[in-house]
């Protein structure tokens, strides 16, 4: 029999208040399957996922040997119970595969501990499982909605972006994309390609403020033997491997005056002369450019060429830095860890909240790159189970440059950091929330006041 409904879901129940019946509600809300077994591998207990998830009821299933109910490939040899039960050590997160009732094979991943009476003797064991079929569908769902490419977001000016690139990359328009270092402004221009009719055709790439001039031209427009003393054969430019694909010219603000003029011929008349060359040479590459400094800036300055300008800027894309997405943050997080699994083979679950607190928290003036980066050094040190804040590099752990924003896994609490995060963005004032967020004012307001936000004393809520 299912425990009765709490008739008084206002009241904050501590542990120890905690009824029997109180708890079995508890564990029967759960999305995760759980069941308990004695010390004889019988099933004494299973919560309504775990019915869900293998089709048989909880009637069905007391009193049976659990490998008779959840038919598991690692039942006879392997089973994570018999091994907690020997060993004292749980196991987190073991992928598994199980037969349900009706014979549909079900990949789950299993957790299982030591179930001990109230004098601390072992009464059985407990194992907790749940259906990667769903949380595949699940994931499927959410990187349909916050992924572009290699990409993902939740922040409305990132979405935008992601909306209009698909348009964008449709069109042979030069694109400019600007951002600071680390935004991933490369990821941006591979993801143009791609979505493009040119992605057949290749992506070449150059960092312009890398090379002297000299070295720059050739590596652009290549150049013929004999064109200079080590020039033994001919060797094709970057604009000649690009034909009719995708040129990305990274650091075009640190390209010379001289080298501009050169540059603006070639996408005025689409033609280029190698070096040492007598004859011009065609290139229908698309032209995609990338700045981290504001170039219409750099124009009023006299710095940089403005008929060049105006002949990049056909389309441009600004990326925000990711102080000012810090909800991208989590996702970015388990997007990187994902990343690191596959290619390290191990088996990290995810962020402790006081870890996820510290990353909140940091400026980030690496951007993107910097927690990849972090997260990469976090790998290292970390076995598997969850990344800790002593897994984290120094500099990360001992910050004190903002105040703390705690974190936790709860729904609630990631709504109230969202949230949060956007006020501050929008310098507290609840209006500009609310038209970034795209949710009225009146609606703005009372999460506000049912989360418990304020902002910090020195600043006005309008």
């Amino acid at each position: 029999m299912r425990a009765p409904k709490n008739k008084n879901p206002g009241k904050i129940l501590k542990r120890k208040d905690l009824t029997p019946e109180a708890l079995l509600t508890i564990v029967d809300s759960i999305s995760d399957g759980v069941f308990a077994v004695d010390n004889e591998l019988k099933i004494t207990f299973l919560n309504q996922s775990a019915e869900r998830i293998t089709g048989y009821t909880e009637q069905e299933a007391i009193g049976k040997r659990c490998k008779e109910i959840f038919r598991s490939n690692i039942c006879d040899d392997n089973c994570a119970l018999k091994e907690t039960m020997s060993t004292g050590k749980p196991v987190v997160n073991r992928p598994v595969c199980m037969t349900n009732k009706s014979g549909k094979n079900v990949p789950i991943s299993i957790s299982s501990a030591l179930l001990k009476d109230m004098d601390g003797n072992i009464i059985g064991g407990v194992e907790t499982f749940r259906d990667l079929d769903l949380v595949d569908r699940l994931r499927k769902d959410f990187q349909a909605k916050y992924t572009m490419e290699d990409m993902v977001s939740r922040n409305k000016a990132m979405l935008e972006m992601f909306e209009i690139l698909p348009a964008i990359a449709n069109s042979d328009s030069a694109v400019l994309i600007e951002g600071e270092t680390g935004t991933g402004k490369e990821l941006v221009a591979r993801a143009l390609h791609r979505l493009s009719s040119r992605n057949k055709n290749d992506f070449i790439s150059i960092n312009c403020g890398a090379l002297p001039d000299n070295l720059l031209e050739s590596e652009l427009f290549g150049y013929i033997a004999g064109a200079f003393t080590d020039a033994k054969t001919d060797k094709k430019g970057r604009f000649a491997l690009a034909d009719k694909g995708t040129l990305f010219l990274d650091e075009i603000a640190d390209i010379s005056p001289a080298m501009q003029v050169k540059l603006l011929r070639v996408l005025q008349e689409k033609t280029y002369e190698p070096l040492g060359a007598t004859k011009s040479e065609r290139s229908d590459a698309r032209i995609v450019a990338a700045s981290i400094k504001p170039l219409d800036e750099l124009v009023d300055e006299g710095e940089f060429r403005p008929d060049l300008y105006y002949r990049i800027n056909v389309v441009k894309l600004v990326i925000p830095p990711l102080r000012e997405r810090n909800e991208d943050i989590p996702l970015l997080v388990d997007h990187f860890i994902g990343q690191f699994n596959r290619l390290r083979k191990k088996d990290i679950s995810g962020l402790s909240p006081p870890a996820l607190n510290l990353l909140m928290n940091h400026d980030f003036p690496g951007n993107v790159r910097e927690l990849e980066n972090i997260i990469e050094h976090a790998f290292v040190l970390c076995r598997g189970g969850l990344i800790r804040p002593e897994h984290l590099p120094n500099h990360i752990q001992y910050s004190r440059s903002t105040p703390a924003i705690e974190v936790s896994n709860s729904m609630k609490d990631m709504e109230s950091l969202f949230i949060l995060a956007a006020l501050k963005r929008n310098n507290w004032s609840r209006k500009e929330t609310s038209r970034e967020l795209g949710i009225h004012p009146t609606t703005l307001y009372r999460k506000i006041k049912k989360l418990g936000l304020k902002a910090p004393y020195s600043e006005k809520q309008k």
